[in-house]
């Protein structure tokens, strides 16, 4: 455990550097009070009697136990107005924590089997993006499927983003992962990649190593989302490390879903020796504990990792994005100005 006053040096320097988030979900980023204002705009009776109630509510002890709230939370969101609101509070936040770029997940199906039409999601949510970009922040969007329904309800919804898909930069593939493994979407991952979209999915968070097989050869991802139990198959990390592939890490998310059930243990630093590109974030922030700094000094307080695995991590998220050369050397370039 470093000693009290490296780990303030160490908090100091995390605070600000120049970083991105890859793995963020923004309807996971709906704050208590956010959500509690919304419902009263909106005219919603919410199932809890306080800000402070709802927050202790958020005990889960699996995946499932958290979406069902998830669920219940996205709920409030009903008007692009709203959607903007969701996205601006999140980028506020991200610039607050040295994020350069963010590149967000949204779920289309949980607002559109409400009834809340595509473009009020997507509208809102690309005004705030734009309104980010101001403030020096660029942003990339994810259309995610949500893997508990069917495929052809995931080809309605990739239908519904085709207007827009000059907004998109990928598709992703979330929620239940156990009993849904990858293969299950691999004609939808198809027609995205035909349209030109990135493709990345949730692989190996709760599910075993051969969800991301299967991700890496059926839907031909471009970027692994989780990817904790690919440690458990040296083959797999070895064609990882060699593809080049990117992880998306969440540690706060890893310990609240007991994915990982001591912090203690995180396999962080266990994929940084072993070659992988991962990456910190911050995954459903507002049900899981913290932003992306929080998710860093989650590690570095304890000792898992120090300062040049913190510009690593940091530098691998840059290199994993979806950005094009010259961004990604305007970001790279202000980390080794960041480190001096």
């Amino acid at each position: 455990m470093p000693d009290a006053a490296a780990l303030t040096a160490l908090d100091a320097f995390v605070a600000k550097l120049p970083k991105a988030e890859l793995h963020l979900h923004i309807e996971g980023s709906l704050e208590p009070e956010l959500m509690f204002q919304l419902a009263q705009r909106n005219g919603i009776d919410l199932p809890f009697e306080s800000v402070e109630a709802l927050r202790a509510a958020y005990d889960f002890s699996n995946l499932q136990d958290f979406l069902d709230i998830y669920y219940q939370g996205a709920n409030v969101l009903r008007t692009e107005d709203d959607f903007y609101d969701l996205g601006m509070a999140y980028f506020r936040r991200a610039i607050d924590n040295g994020v350069r770029h963010a590149e967000i997940f949204f779920d289309p199906q949980t607002h559109t089997d409400r009834g809340i039409p595509y473009a009020f999601v997507i509208d809102g949510l690309w005004r705030a993006v734009q309104d980010a970009q101001k403030l020096g922040l660029s942003v990339l969007l994810i259309h995610s499927f949500l893997r508990h329904l069917s495929e052809e309800a995931a080809f309605d919804s990739l239908k519904m983003a085709e207007p827009y898909l000059d907004r998109l930069v990928g598709v992703g593939l979330d929620s239940s992962e156990v009993g849904h493994p990858p293969s299950k979407f691999a004609r939808v991952f198809a027609k995205a990649r035909e349209k030109g979209l990135k493709l990345c999915a949730h692989a190996g968070e709760e599910g075993p190593p051969e969800y991301i097989y299967e991700a890496l050869d059926i839907l031909h991802i471009d970027r692994i989302d989780h990817g904790n139990r690919s440690l458990e198959d040296p083959a797999l990390v070895a064609r990882i490390v060699k593809a080049g592939r990117t992880l998306t890490v969440c540690p706060l998310s890893n310990h609240k879903l007991c994915v990982v059930k001591d912090l203690d243990l995180h396999p962080i630093p266990a994929m940084l020796k072993a070659g992988l590109k991962a990456t910190i974030n911050s995954d459903d922030p507002a049900y899981f504990g913290g932003y992306v700094n929080d998710n860093y000094l989650a590690l570095t307080r304890r000792g898992l990792i120090g300062r040049e695995d913190v510009l690593t991590l940091a530098r691998n998220s840059i290199n994993g994005a979806f950005l094009d050369d010259a961004r990604k050397a305007a970001l790279l370039a202000e980390i080794d100005a960041y480190a001096g």
